[in-house]
């Protein structure tokens, strides 16, 4: 019986996220639509949906651990910020967190969701991680966002770590690259807790559980040369691998009504006999 009522409770949770997730969505669709077709109200769209992103969390009901450094990048200023990838909910909490109205950088895939997709395509930066030319062309367009004095956010894993909370997969290099052409400073982020809630397993599985980001304080880029990329990404990497919490990892398991099955008992083994040796 405690079985089926967690089950139950927790499709009735996923119920209850998706709802908040899309309803909001829904309700402001036309205005994203609008807004996403001129270059001029897409500011106006990321601000849209770092709203969006502070509604659906807190209706979720779940608490958010925020840990920022005592020293931040000054107002007005663009920076790079490079977090962690670990959770289907990542981009949704940077958005919460940081300030203003940051660019992101996503997978191409996502552009191809349903009504939501060609919004996103057109106000933020998209990647084919596989090919070479649109990785060039992301980071032309990141560069313009920052030469514009739009801070931009970067997943420099490339990918959703196969070890979420545990173990960073490794970075590229050409999110330093970037930040040392640029001139702009860097801001590593851990978020340790996300893949509790809705990890990233091919379906839909949600889970009430506590998120946690930890911003960390930035790092300057003054005077720096494409050489020095390789010794900023591994700093960068030890920062943000500090905030990990490994006894936090893995993924929360499918949900089933059914009583799981009892492990099979190990196979008895009894001691061995000692023979006796015949005197003499």
């Amino acid at each position: 019986m405690t079985h089926l009522l967690r089950y139950i409770g927790q499709r009735l949770y996923t119920t209850w996220a998706t709802f908040w997730f899309a309803a909001p969505f829904l309700v402001t669709y036309p205005l994203q639509w609008a807004l996403s077709r001129r270059p001029a109200g897409q500011p106006y769209l990321r601000r849209l949906n770092k709203a969006w992103s502070h509604f659906f969390i807190a209706m979720w009901g779940v608490p958010v651990e925020t840990v920022r450094a005592a020293e931040t990048v000054p107002p007005g200023q663009p920076c790079l910020y490079l977090a962690n990838h670990s959770s289907l909910i990542d981009i949704p909490l940077l958005f919460r967190t940081l300030p203003g109205g940051p660019n992101v950088l996503g997978k191409s895939s996502l552009a191809k969701i349903p009504l939501w997709g060609p919004i996103f395509g057109r106000t933020y930066i998209t990647v084919d991680r596989n090919s070479a030319v649109s990785r060039g062309r992301s980071m032309v367009r990141a560069r313009q966002e920052l030469a514009a004095g739009r801070s931009v956010i970067i997943f420099p894993e490339g990918q959703i770590s196969s070890q979420p909370g545990q173990q960073l997969e490794p970075f590229k290099e050409g999110a330093f690259q970037l930040a040392i052409a640029a001139g702009v400073p860097i801001v590593p982020i851990t978020m340790p807790l996300n893949h509790h809630f809705l990890p990233d397993v091919g379906g839909l599985r949600v889970r009430w559980a506590r998120l946690a980001i930890i911003v960390h304080a930035p790092i300057s880029t003054t005077g720096l040369t494409a050489a020095d990329a390789p010794a900023l990404q591994q700093r960068v990497y030890d920062i943000i691998a500090s905030g990990l919490r490994p006894e936090a990892g893995g993924v929360p398991g499918p949900g089933s009504w059914r009583r799981p099955a009892p492990a099979p008992a190990a196979p008895e083994t009894s001691a061995p006999v000692r023979q006796r040796e015949p005197a003499g």
